[in-house]
């Protein structure tokens, strides 16, 4: 129990105290396009995010398949760009299909961030079994991107019913912030 809680904090801080601005800007990207009232989709969306997290977590920790640190260091912004990106396009906020393809893309993205985490765990010691640390830290990761979502979805209440803000001009400012960040990221770190 003491490792549930242990990687469950770790998880929740590598979210929470910016060192997972990665993170933070990808959900940001996911999710400015929702309103609180789609709150059960977005719990999908980033649920879906943290599924691809704990498969590939769980392929590199157990040492099954590795992905090039280079080019994952550079996937991972590249994944925020598609992400922003895609914002871009949206014209209706409606979704014809009961699972849309945000949903899968956000699986995708995180197949490609869950890859990161192997050294994560090598770099804890404690004896309990490394399933059991994969998932607190999955769960606190999970929590954490939560956290995250509240906040974009608090930042877009305010912004669209107080402030009045045209929801698409919204969405548009806030996806080209996240855009150039990840750009700038995605050009430091070009692995060829």
């Amino acid at each position: 129990m003491h490792d549930l809680i242990k990687y469950f904090n770790a998880g929740w801080h590598h979210i929470t105290d910016f060192r997972g601005l990665d993170h933070i800007l990808l959900v940001t990207a996911l999710c400015v396009r929702y309103l609180f009232t789609d709150w059960k989709k977005v719990v999908i969306l980033i649920t879906a995010f943290t599924i691809g997290h704990a498969i590939t977590m769980t392929i590199s920790v157990f040492d099954i398949f590795q992905v090039s640190a280079r080019w994952l260091q550079f996937l991972i912004p590249f994944s925020i760009i598609v992400a922003a990106i895609s914002n871009l396009f949206v014209k209706k906020f409606v979704y014809r299909h009961k699972y849309p393809p945000v949903y899968f893309l956000a699986l995708l993205f995180g197949l490609i961030h869950g890859f990161t985490f192997t050294s994560f765990f090598i770099g804890f010691s404690g004896t309990g079994k490394i399933i059991l640390k994969i998932i607190g830290f999955v769960i606190g990761i999970e929590a954490g991107q939560l956290l995250v979502v509240l906040a974009i979805l608090l930042l877009t209440f305010v912004c669209i019913n107080i402030f009045k803000v045209n929801r698409r001009e919204y969405i548009l400012f806030l996806s080209g912030g996240v855009l150039a960040v990840a750009l700038q990221m995605a050009l430091q770190r070009v692995p060829f």
